[in-house]
C-alpha cells in the first residue's frame, strides 16, 4: 500500500511549523517560508553546509540523472559555492523508485543530502505503486529541461507534422510510433498528440524501446512510421540527412533547430523532460532555505552555465514552494495520461 500523500504532507508541515528552540539551530539566518520562484528565502545560513553535500543519482552511471548529479557536484565545487566538497553516488533500479525509497528512509532531517529527480520518476512512482512518493521529500529546485522531437525516416512520405497527424487521426492503429519505455515522456507526448486530435490514447500503436540505441535503427529501417524521443537522440541522424525532423515539443522555437514547435504546427501540445533536486523529509524551513540558496548560487556560476550549453539543456530554474506546486501538478497530469493509456488504474 502506498503511504498517504496527505498524511506525509501533514507530517512534514507540522514538523516545519514546530517552534525552533533558540540555540539548537544548526543553521542560522534564512528565515521565512523556504523560498519559492527563484527566491532563497532570506539571507543564506552562514553555517551551511557544515559537511560534504551528498548527491544521489537514482540510476546507473552514464544516464541523464547521473550526468545531472555530477554536473551539480562539479559546479558546487569548481564554482566556489561550497568549501566542504561534494560526492555523487548511484542507486539504480525501479526507474528511480528504489533510490527514492532509500533516500527518504535513510536521510530524514539531513539537509546535506540531495537527490536528482525528474519527470520520468513522477510516472514511475505511479506505475510501480512505490511505497514512498515525492510528497515524502522536500523539493528544492527544478533545474533543467530537454525537449522531445518527432522524427521520421528521410524517405518517409510525411514532410510535416500535419500530414502525419491527418493519417494518425484517420486510422490511429496504422501509425506505428516508436519511443522510450512504457509510461515515459515519449509515450506521454504521443498520448497528448492523440488527445489533441480526438483519438483515444488506448488506440495508439506505440512500440517501446529501451533507448536511442534501439530506437534509431527502428526508425531508419522503417519498423516504425514515426518516433518521439529526446532531440539529442536524433541529432546526428537529422544532421546526416537520414531522418527528417517534423517538430519539437518546446513551447517556444529552439535556436538553431530547423523545425517548428508542435504548437506552431497547429497542435496545442508541449512537454519538457525536466530534472531537479529534492532534499529529505523533516528538514527545517531554515535548512530548506539554505539549500535553495546554495542551488541558486550554483545556478549563477559560469560552471553551471557551461554545463547547460554543453549538454543543450534548457535553463529551467524554479525553486522552493513553487517547485512543490509544480510537482503536484505534474503528478496529476501524468497520472491522468497513464490512466487514459490503461497503464495504471
Amino acid at each position: 500500500m502506498r503511504i498517504s500523500r496527505n498524511v506525509s504532507r501533514k507530517r512534514r508541515l507540522a514538523q516545519w511549523a514546530a517552534p525552533l528552540a533558540a540555540g539548537l539551530l544548526v543553521l542560522t539566518g534564512c528565515g521565512g517560508s523556504g523560498g519559492g520562484g527563484g527566491e532563497g528565502g532570506g539571507e543564506a545560513a552562514a553555517e551551511y553546509p557544515t559537511e560534504a553535500i551528498q548527491v544521489m543519482a537514482p540510476a546507473d552511471p552514464g544516464g541523464g540523472y547521473d550526468m545531472t548529479a555530477r554536473s551539480i557536484a562539479r559546479s558546487l565545487d569548481e564554482g566556489g559555492v561550497i568549501e566542504t566538497g561534494s560526492d555523487v553516488y548511484n542507486v539504480p533500479g525501479g526507474s528511480g523508485t528504489i533510490g527514492l525509497t532509500q533516500f527518504v528512509g535513510e536521510n530524514a532531517g539531513d539537509p546535506h543530502q540531495l537527490m536528482v529527480i525528474g519527470k520520468i520518476l513522477v510516472g514511475a512512482i505511479e506505475q510501480t505503486d512505490s511505497q514512498v512518493d515525492l510528497d515524502d521529500t522536500t523539493p528544492i529546485a527544478r533545474l533543467t529541461a530537454e525537449y522531445d522531437a518527432i522524427a521520421v525516416p528521410a524517405d518517409s512520405k510525411y514532410k510535416n507534422l500535419k500530414q502525419l497527424m491527418e493519417d494518425f487521426k484517420a486510422d490511429p492503429g496504422s501509425i506505428a510510433w516508436g519511443g522510450g519505455s512504457v509510461g515515459g515522456v515519449d509515450q506521454i507526448l504521443v498520448a497528448k498528440l492523440a488527445e489533441a486530435v480526438g483519438i483515444e490514447p488506448s488506440k495508439i500503436n506505440y512500440i517501446p524501446y529501451s533507448g536511442g540505441g534501439e530506437l534509431t535503427p527502428a526508425v531508419l529501417s522503417g519498423d516504425v512510421d514515426a518516433a518521439a524521443s529526446g532531440l539529442a537522440e536524433f541529432a546526428d541522424q537529422i544532421a546526416a540527412g537520414e531522418m527528417r525532423l517534423l517538430a519539437v515539443s518546446s513551447e517556444e522555437p529552439i535556436e538553431g533547430v530547423d523545425a517548428p514547435t508542435i504548437i506552431e504546427a497547429g497542435y496545442d501540445v508541449s512537454i519538457a523532460n525536466w530534472r531537479g533536486v529534492v532534499a529529505p523529509p523533516e528538514i527545517t524551513d531554515e535548512q530548506r532555505a539554505a539549500a535553495v540558496s546554495m542551488i541558486e548560487e550554483m545556478h549563477d556560476t559560469e560552471e553551471w552555465q557551461q554545463v547547460l550549453e554543453a549538454n543543450n539543456w534548457e535553463d529551467y530554474l524554479m525553486t522552493g514552494e513553487k517547485f512543490s506546486e509544480y510537482i503536484d501538478q505534474e503528478d496529476k497530469d501524468i497520472t491522468k495520461t497513464l490512466k487514459d493509456l490503461g497503464i495504471v488504474e
